[in-house]
């Protein structure tokens, strides 16, 4: 019989019985060796088992005969299913053992089939072949076979494979062992593929192996149930799920068609195959079996490796992990569509627990919900809206990982269709199936969340809701945006996530969230939430400025898509936002600024609107400080304007591209001329890179006479220096014209004479000699506007260059001296006749002195003395100023000349104008007018005078700077203007001189300029602001660390001090730059806060010494007076060393909300900061020790003598400070006890009052949700509000009167422990007096009986006796016949389980003796 021959070729009779024997006792764990000469005639034949295998395929089919006869033949041949058995487990161990060759792992793999189909045929169970523990190592076996590092990298030719000399019939030589460098080694595998090295067929023959093993487990699990033995069914799934990623699939991976084993080829499809079976109620009770499959294929969609003892790890989401992702999905949908009933929980738990686990990276998060969303398609309504439910609780988890997760499954499910509401449904639960819920409720809500992560992917989604598909999203975001408002389904307002954690075992079960007690799901507690347009951009400038880069990104993102789709209107302020955010000190955001603008402008290319805020927005990039960001506005320019210039011929209005470029170089001639000076500079950087080719030029001059003409010249005026050779008789032709015609386009004009002086140097004599003749002709009418008239004097310049100076120079004094000549005549005429001034033509005036100041500046030498005297007169008043007594002279008295004349005040803002430009070539004339000019800046009423003598001072500042540097003073004092225009020109030109540092920061200049940072107009404190920072800053680092200490003297105006505020000032200017006084201290420390704001730590742990010393031990010293002055000069002191912008970054922990990250750089970081705070923490106590504590002492003794107001300050500031010093206070303050004990005191009234804060915060937020329906809504949330209720209407005796907080609103409530600080300096922390709360007797007189400084501030809320239960109630309320106070007696309010039980207030009381003894000490 062929089954006995192919048994004979195992040596079964040789094997010797005691070593069967000892095989199972030792239950397959372990084996003594086989006999070496059996094992080498087992392994002459290498297709032994697979022969053995094919003879007993036969008796494993259905035919009923051939299983029964099996074990008949067995035992009619003598053969012993035992000795099998044990055998073939020899086979299946050796390839378990450490480093086992190629030949070892195909016969264990063999083995392992062999007896697999073994158990398969009927009676194995009764002839005792099935062992555990045996089949549960051959459920390993293609695990273990297979090798680890297979499919790693390895050099060619490093080592021939294992069989490469290796015979038929023989054991292949143990492999050389490769060197360290060539091998990669699992630290889980302990080195078992070390030197181990497989070829291609070598891997084929092993998967060959692994398919007949996994075949034959599918053929057992289709006869045979593992409902009894829930160890191997685990090992099952264990090994089908290892096999799910083992290779890719080719084709389709389809569950909808039943198809044979041996027609499934791949191990994936095998390996679906066998979690299919396992998923029927033959290997399980009730949903054990599917749960095993689930929580298995849970780590395949999460794309981890679920490991025993330890934390899963992630995979890399190559290609195989993300198809083996995808086929798990497949499979659970198709196992829910087969067992829907059954499977309908744990598809519940599944996506809860996908949630549940995980992991902050962007990539895995959206892999895990795009899982998530295909999950919950198929679930019905009912379960659909119980999961959004929980979902909505999972969001408000204060993980960042779990709310960043919500976010993306809401994007998720968004993007599918809407469910509507069927009889399954219940009602309670109808609100969660709408988009509407999830945009506002989820994705709305987030976006002030406390993490500036979340916050930005809130900001992210929000945009993309509107790109979506789905015209549910998008509605929904125009509600949130619309003026009749939108319904928000909860009350989610809160932002910050004080969601306590989940409740969850390691079992695959169910997760349940805990609700913050504010959050309710229920149609009962919805509210109505209005959000007006205004309010919601509003809130998205705010976001547009957040601390955070990628939050600041994420709301332009959100600000372009609301623009872009119409829900907010595209006015000039909304699309400012986008602008200005392209000069954010971010690269990123100035990039993503400049992209949303750029995708703004493509989706609304005719929105004159957008086409501006675009200019304003990419044009001033081009001259950024970074060279990624200049480059990124020259690709946007070069992509919307140049490119899209083609030849007349060629354009077509059609064309939406050529379109805008056009209309946008129409607004650069119009709007915004104020950009060309980018738009140069982008020229600028274009010109050496010839970009500009003659066909380019040649399309520009065949649209300069049609409509486009005035943006053509535009071009052609930028790019004509750096051009080919221009086609001059366009040109010339378009100057003919322009020259015998009116002025209609001055900006037009102007670009045409910049072309004429571009290509002057290449034009004939003869040409030159007739276009200077039409200049001079043009210019001696008069006629022509003030900007042609500058053009024309330097085209007539340009034409004049020569190589030869003396020719130049010859050039300029004849006609330019000829300009000077005319204009000279003419003001002669004006001023000095004697009825010259009468009927004058005001605009002929200034356009003569606008003559000669340009062209005097070319010929100096034609200017006499005669001029400059025409030019004074014009400025000299009317009326020679007189002061009033009170008032002091100015420091310059006018300088006239001439009788008074009444000139208009546009002639002579222009005439300052001019005579500054004759100053520039004539010092003398400079030093004789600069006193007029300072005089001016005094006492002149004029707005647009002022304005230019500002810009007159500055500019020669930089043409003699050591003459006007005196001036500097008088320039300065203009930043206190009356008009918001001189005030903006003098922060601009002062800024200019420090930069280029022409001017240093002498004298009050710092002062004068840090007050532009409090300017009544916003504007001018935010230009201020970015000159201060962005601009001067960088340049001189210690700028603000070495003025802050005298700002301190400079603001509260106090000269006593030797050395501070010592510069000379007159009265007039110390009024006008003053800031002393109570109502001017939130501007001072507005002033201080930005200072400090940018210090270095270095600077600040400095500051903080030097204050101490300088201001504090001053006064410590009797250096300076305590008077009144003294008093306001030491709270403020105080006041700013209790900021928190004085603290260290260093000792500051991790920004709000935000989740530690897990990765080893992350963990490094963390530990280097904890060990850096720690150290600067003591050198900062021993500082605080030696410096500051003997300091602070002696002043409290001081201020406690003269009873001063201060004290409060510097209790304040003492209770700041010691928060990082709790546990040291007495340690610290050794030498006064008393004062130790104080501020001791003052710490735990302030925790105490935050406590309150916090908890009638609560309160609040609870007041509108309760456990007992109530009509009037005035229902008691907690016992602490019933015992107040009890307090409302005392009737007789004595009542304890509500702690003033306590009658706060949630309007009211301080927001931060900052606003609780800034409440100490009203008196909080002084035991004595401020907001005590003393015990209120009726006594009918009305007189209150201040509490003992030992006793508690406030009365005792809640009387608890132990339990959470509070019966008390009010005795007014009885009796009152009302059927609401009958139902509420009757309800018992009970404490919620999760709200902490009040902690027993502790009572200071000490004997009198007690005290006695303690003063007598101190004595």
């Amino acid at each position: 019989m062929e089954l006995i021959r192919a048994l004979q070729l195992l040596k079964l009779n040789s094997v010797s019985s005691d070593w069967v024997e000892s095989v199972w006792d030792f239950e397959f764990t372990d084996t003594d060796p086989l006999d070496p000469v059996i094992e080498e005639e087992i392994k002459e034949d290498p297709d032994v088992f697979q022969t053995v295998y094919m003879q007993l395929l036969t008796f494993s089919n259905e035919d009923a005969d051939n299983t029964q006869s099996v074990w008949v033949v067995f035992s009619e041949n003598g053969v012993s299913a035992k000795t099998l058995v044990a055998v073939l487990s020899y086979f299946i161990l050796s390839a378990k053992a450490k480093n086992p060759s190629l030949e070892q792992r195909l016969c264990g793999l063999q083995a392992a089939s062999l007896y697999l189909l073994l158990l398969k045929i009927p009676g194995s169970v009764a002839n005792k072949v099935f062992h555990q523990i045996l089949f549960d190592t051959c459920l390993n076996m293609p695990l273990k076979c297979w090798p680890q590092d297979s499919g790693k990298k390895r050099k060619k030719d490093s080592l021939k494979c294992s069989q490469s000399d290796s015979k038929p019939g023989k054991r292949s030589k143990p492999p050389k062992k490769a060197s360290q460098e060539q091998m990669e080694i699992d630290d889980d595998e302990d080195d078992e593929e070390e030197g181990m090295y497989f070829s291609a067929q070598d891997l084929l023959k092993l998967r060959e192996g692994i398919v007949l093993l996994v075949r034959t487990l599918l053929r057992l699990l289709e006869k045979i149930s593992l409902r009894d033995k829930p160890q191997s069914a685990d090992s099952c799934v264990q090994l089908f799920t290892e096999l799910t990623n083992f290779e890719p699939v080719i084709g389709d991976l389809s569950f909808s068609q039943e198809r044979n084993v041996d027609q499934l080829e791949s191990l994936p499809e095998l390996s679906y195959h066998g979690l299919g079976l396992l998923c029927s109620t033959i290997h399980g009770e009730g949903d054990e079996c599917r749960r095993r499959v689930f929580r298995k294929l849970l780590y395949v969609i999460l794309m981890m490796k679920a490991q025993e003892r330890s934390k899963p790890s992630l995979l890399a989401p190559s290609q195989a992990v993300c198809g083996a992702r995808d086929h798990a999905i497949l499979f659970i949908s198709h196992i829910v569509d087969q067992q829907r009933e059954a499977t309908l929980p744990l598809l519940r738990i599944i996506v809860q627990h996908i949630c549940h686990q995980m992991v902050e990276k962007s990539e895995y998060r959206a892999s895990g919900a795009q899982a998530v969303g295909k999950l919950m398609a198929k679930m019905p309504c009912q379960d659909y809206a119980a999961i959004v439910k929980w979902l909505y609780n999972y969001s408000q988890n204060n993980k960042v990982a779990f709310r960043m997760f919500a976010l993306d499954v809401t994007m998720v499910l968004l993007q599918q269709s809407e469910r509507d509401m069927d009889d399954t449904v219940d009602p309670e639960l109808a609100v969660f199936l709408s988009h509407k819920f999830l945009v506002h409720n989820i994705i709305y809500n987030h976006r002030n969340d406390i993490s500036p992560t979340v916050r930005g992917h809130a900001l992210h989604c929000l945009a993309q809701c509107l790109e979506l598909g789905s015209q549910n999203a998008t509605k929904c975001v125009h509600e949130l945006f619309s003026n009749t408002g939108a319904q928000t389904m909860l009350d989610s307002a809160h932002s910050e996530q004080t969601m306590k954690g989940q409740k969850t075992a390691l079992t695959f079960r169910t997760i349940e969230l805990t609700k913050h007690k504010s959050i309710t799901t229920t149609n009962r507690s919805a509210m109505n939430t209005y959000f007006q347009n205004e309010e919601t951009m509003a809130l998205f400038k705010k976001h547009v400025s957040d601390p955070k880069t990628n939050a600041r990104k994420s709301a332009l993102e959100t600000v372009m898509s609301l623009l872009k789709h119409g829900v907010v209107s595209c006015s000039a302020e909304n699309l400012s936002i986008l602008s200005e955010r392209c000069r954010d000190p971010a690269v990123s955001v100035k990039k993503k600024a400049m992209q949303c603008l750029m995708d703004l402008l493509a989706a609304l290319p005719e929105n004159r609107e957008v086409q501006e805020a675009w200019l304003r927005g990419v044009l001033p990039a081009v001259m950024d400080s970074e060279s990624s960001v200049q480059e990124k506005a020259l690709e946007c320019l070069d992509h919307v304007i140049i490119t899209h210039i083609k030849n007349q011929g060629k354009y077509r209005d059609d064309d939406t591209s050529q379109r805008l470029a056009w209309d946008l170089l129409g607004l650069m001639c119009e709007k915004c001329q104020d950009l060309s000076r980018y738009f140069s500079k982008a020229f600028s950087v274009w010109a050496p890179q010839q970009k500009f080719t003659p066909a380019f030029v040649n399309s520009l001059l065949s649209h300069t006479q049609r409509e486009r003409a005035p943006a053509a010249w535009l071009l052609l005026a930028k790019i004509a220096s750096c051009s080919p050779k221009l086609n001059y008789a366009t040109v010339l032709d378009t100057w003919e014209n322009t020259i015998r015609s009116p002025v209609v386009s001055v900006t037009m004009t102007c670009h045409i004479l910049s072309v004429m002086g571009d290509i002057a140097s290449n034009l004939n004599d003869d040409t030159k000699a007739r276009i200077v003749d039409d200049l001079m002709d043009w210019l001696k009418t008069f006629s022509l506007p003030l900007e042609v008239i500058n053009s024309c004097v330097d085209t007539l310049v340009r034409f004049g260059r020569s190589d030869n100076t003396q020719d130049t120079l010859k050039f300029l004094d004849r006609f330019c001296g000829e300009l000077v000549s005319v204009c000279e005549s003419y003001l002669s005429g004006v001023i000095l006749k004697e009825k010259g001034a009468i009927n004058i033509n005001e605009d002929l005036l200034v356009k003569h002195l606008y003559t000669l100041g340009a062209a005097s500046l070319h010929c100096p030498s034609k200017v006499g003395k005669r001029i400059f005297l025409l030019v004074q007169s014009v400025l000299t008043p009317s009326e020679q100023l007189v002061p009033a007594e009170e008032h002091e002279l100015p420091a310059s008295q006018p300088l006239s000349q001439f009788k008074p004349n009444s000139m208009p005040t546009v002639v002579r803002a222009h005439a300052v104008i001019t005579l500054g430009k004759l100053c520039l070539q004539h010092e003398e004339l400079m030093l004789k007018y600069l006193p007029v000019f300072a005089r001016e800046l005094e006492v002149g009423t004029e707005l647009a005078v002022r304005s230019n003598v500002v810009v007159v001072m500055c500019d020669l500042c930089v043409r003699y700077t050591n003459t006007v540097s005196r001036y500097i003073p008088n320039i300065s004092a203009c930043l206190r203007d009356k008009e918001p225009i001189v005030r903006e020109q003098t922060l601009i030109m002062l800024t200019n001189l420090l930069q280029e540092e022409y001017v240093k920061w002498k004298g009050a200049l710092f002062f004068r300029f840090a007050i532009a940072l409090v300017d009544p107009d916003p504007a001018i404190a935010d230009l201020c602001e970015y000159c201060l920072v962005d601009l001067l800053l960088k340049k001189s680092p210690l700028m603000f660390s070495q003025h802050f200490i005298e700002c301190i003297f400079h603001f509260n105006s106090y000269e006593k001090h030797k050395k501070y505020n010592k510069f000379p000032q007159t009265e007039s200017e110390k009024s006008r730059f003053s800031l002393r006084g109570h109502q001017n201290q939130g501007k001072r420390f507005r002033i201080y806060r930005f200072l400090l704001k940018n210090f270095t730590d270095e600077q600040r742990f400095n500051i903080t010494s030097k204050i101490c010393q300088d201001i504090l031990g001053s006064f410590v010293d009797s250096e300076l007076p305590l008077d009144s002055q003294g008093s306001e000069l030491l709270a403020d002191t105080f006041d700013i060393l209790s900021l928190k912008e004085m603290k260290l970054s260093a000792m500051s922990g991790p920004a709000a909300g935000e989740e530690p990250q897990e990765d080893e750089m992350a963990i490094a970081k963390a530990v280097i900061q904890v060990a850096q705070k720690k150290l600067v923490s003591q050198v900062q106590k021993r500082i605080f020790v030696e410096n500051v504590i003997p300091i602070i002492i002696s002043l409290k003794n001081m201020l406690e003598e003269q009873h001063s107001p201060v004290l409060k300050h510097l209790m304040a500031y003492l209770q700041v400070t010691m928060q990082d010093y709790r546990s040291e206070v007495k340690e610290l303050f050794a030498a006064d006890e008393q004062l130790a004990a104080e501020v001791e005191y003052n710490m735990k009234q302030f925790e105490k009052e935050k406590q309150q804060q916090e908890q009638q915060q609560m309160e609040n937020q609870l007041a509108n949700f309760t456990m007992s329906p109530r009509q009037n809504g005035n229902a008691m949330a907690s016992p602490a509000q019933a015992a107040n209720v009890g307090r409302q209407t005392p009737r007789g005796g004595f009542a304890t009167p509500l702690h003033p907080q306590a009658n706060k609103g949630p309007g009211q409530t301080p927001k931060s422990a900052d606003a609780l600080r800034r409440r100490t300096y009203a008196g909080m922390v002084t035991p004595v007096r401020g907001n005590s709360s003393p015990t209120v007797f009726s006594t009918g007189r009305g007189k209150q009986v201040g509490r003992a400084i030992s006793t508690p501030q406030v009365s005792i809320n809640e009387v608890t006796f132990g339990e959470q239960v509070s019966a008390i109630c009010n005795e007014s309320r009885r009796g009152t016949g009302s059927k609401d106070v009958e139902e509420e007696e009757s309800v018992l309010h009970l404490m919620s389980p999760e709200q902490k039980k009040p902690v027993p207030r502790q009572w200071n009381v000490e004997s009198p003796l007690v005290q006695k003894m303690r003063s007598k000490k101190r004595i």
